[in-house]
């Protein structure tokens, strides 16, 4: 039981040498601990991810050496977060959907970005994805009549974009702008045109993002990828043109 379990001390073999028992042959386990030695992945020399090779050969770094006849496309955006969309706002993971509507609350343009974007980042980017199509010969009309917008669009950048392209605006001015243009006197020129009547329909923007949220997938967003989202975005903005 002794010799053949190892479980006392050591036996003679037949050879006359000493038998070494499971103690012996583990090196003494407390002796592991002693002794200092590299880390397992530190014995193998360091070799970057641009020359690891894998075991067929192809090369193991991010980009693939594939062919594009087989090879998945890859969707705009790049992926990750931001590509996709998301971002942390003061709701939580959000998306925030950035749109232009007409005067029947019908959204013309969309745009997705993480929640935490500011409105005013996208603001030409909008206006230069509208596009209604005549109903006659000719090209679609990229410019509109007049807009309307919150004081979020209150600033330089955005009114000279819109003079530059000759479209009229309704911006009420911030308190802070006007209370800076008239701390310069003169040399802060003259205040903004605003027009009262044609600022009341500024809700229309509203009740379209109220009739998007009719639809589920809009109000919650389910989608995993940013383009699939805009995609239930504007299957929804089609329900509702074709509604109206």
């Amino acid at each position: 039981m002794v010799g053949r379990r190892h479980l006392g001390t050591a036996a003679a073999t037949g050879s006359g040498g000493r038998r070494r028992c499971r103690w012996d042959r583990l090196g003494h386990l407390g002796g592991l601990h002693r002794r200092a030695r590299s880390p397992a992945r530190g014995r193998l020399p360091q070799e970057s991810a641009a020359t690891r090779r894998s075991p067929k050969g192809g090369s193991s770094s991010g980009t693939s050496e594939r062919s594009g006849v087989g090879g998945p496309a890859r969707p705009p955006g790049g992926g990750g977060p931001a590509g996709e969309g998301l971002g942390r706002s003061r709701g939580g993971f959000t998306t925030k959907v950035h749109l232009s509507a007409d005067g029947r609350c019908r959204p013309l343009s969309l745009v997705v970005t993480p929640g935490q974007r500011s409105d005013t980042t996208q603001f030409e980017s909008v206006l230069d994805k509208i596009r209604v199509p005549r109903m006659a010969l000719g090209r679609p009309r990229k410019r509109p009549d007049s807009l309307a917008a919150d004081k979020a669009y209150s600033n330089r950048p955005c009114r000279q974009y819109l003079r530059r392209r000759g479209i009229q605006h309704v911006i009420p001015e911030k308190s802070d702008s006007r209370t800076a243009r008239l701390n310069r006197g003169s040399a802060g020129g003259r205040p903004p045109r605003f027009d009262t009547e044609r600022y009341k329909k500024r809700n229309v923007v509203e009740r379209a993002i109220n009739k998007l949220k009719q639809s589920r997938a809009v109000a919650t967003r389910y989608d995993k990828r940013g383009y699939v989202y805009l995609g239930t975005l504007t299957a929804a903005a089609l329900i509702i043109w074709l509604r109206t």
